[in-house]
């Protein structure tokens, strides 16, 4: 099979397009014939950083594809089943940049009829998303039509991959969504994906509008560059809100007021999918499967998640397009 691999970290130029044997799923696994890879900002960091071994690596961990074998204990009936792919590379060597990937039979999810573009979307921005948006203490953990009905969710960075994902899924749960945006051309982004107010922080007072648009404050943050928003996220919380951090964009360390949180028992939460507990990942994985059948997911321009494509060979442009931070998703069409 073609496959992108890299055998030491470094700049997008160590992936290389190589041949090799098509792997065999082994007991409770799959293999997906591809049809796309998602590039997340994890598959480039953890490309320049991690020693992939002698052997190699193939990176991506998102993708989209049909299983055309399943390994001893899987139901033969799941081959030529379509299906979206999470975690493919987190502690293994195949990868999504390759025609065939192999992953525990759990991790290739019924994808029906959906574009392949969507299913390859889908993985780390949106179990991110869903993640944080159900570590609050007093909101549940599980998202689905009315669970956030009431609530108010602050999405800050609303036209990134994960904040376009934390606005549909709160959307679709009934929240009354707030995005931040830093352009014009972000803010129709944010609108598309389903926000019901966007506020544009070069221009704006975030406090100010907020405060207008909920005097109570928010329950939930989905907070992708925590040192810049801090102070802002502590003026605008409501009882027992949660600010859930999973990206260090902006710096890696800031500093809160003690006592500001003390009187709303706020909680400040890290997320990192790879780590979260099992049952926060099933519980991802159900909501979203439950969200793409009430047709509640959506990727491209009109659903504020510009689509990049990029052919297989030039998977180190689609990591170097993530790793300067594009607007919208980065996908490698594995069959070009």
């Amino acid at each position: 099979m073609r496959a992108i691999t890299h055998t030491q970290p470094g700049g997008p130029d160590v992936l290389q397009l190589t041949e090799l044997p098509t792997p065999e799923p082994g007991p409770g696994e799959v293999r997906v014939r591809l049809a796309f890879s998602g590039v997340n900002p994890t598959d480039w960091k953890s490309r320049s950083t991690t020693d992939p071994g002698d052997a190699g690596k193939t990176p991506d961990q998102d993708g989209s594809g049909t299983i055309d074998a399943v390994g001893e204990g899987v139901d033969a009936a799941r081959v030529g089943e379509r299906v979206w792919v999470w975690e493919a590379a987190w502690q293994r060597s195949t990868g999504t940049a390759a025609e065939h990937t192999v992953v525990p039979t759990h991790q290739a999810v019924p994808l029906g009829e959906h574009p392949f573009e969507l299913g390859a979307a889908l993985g780390i921005p949106f179990m991110t998303a869903h993640r944080c948006l159900t570590v609050a203490e007093e909101l549940p953990d599980r998202i689905g039509p009315g669970t956030l009905e009431g609530r108010v969710v602050l999405v800050q960075g609303g036209a990134g991959a994960v904040g376009n994902a934390a606005i549909q899924l709160a959307h679709w749960a009934g929240a009354t969504v707030i995005a931040t945006i830093s352009s014009p051309r972000k803010a129709q982004l944010a609108a598309a994906a389903g926000a019901d107010h966007v506020i544009d922080y070069t221009t704006q007072d975030v406090v100010a509008e907020i405060g207008r648009i909920s005097p109570r404050g928010v329950d939930a943050v989905v907070e992708v560059s925590i040192v810049a928003n801090a102070a802002s996220d502590v003026q605008v919380l409501a009882p027992h809100a949660s600010v859930a951090v999973y990206a260090d964009d902006g710096g890696t360390e800031f500093t809160l007021p003690v006592r500001a949180l003390m009187a709303p028992n706020a909680r400040f939460q890290f997320v990192l999918v790879y780590t979260a507990p099992a049952r926060a990942k099933g519980h991802a994985v159900d909501d979203i499967t439950a969200a793409l059948a009430a047709g509640a997911i959506r990727v491209g321009e009109d659903a504020g998640l510009p689509l990049h494509t990029y052919p297989l060979a030039e998977t180190g442009a689609a990591h170097q397009a993530v790793q300067d931070a594009v607007v919208g998703k980065v996908l490698v069409d594995v069959t070009a």
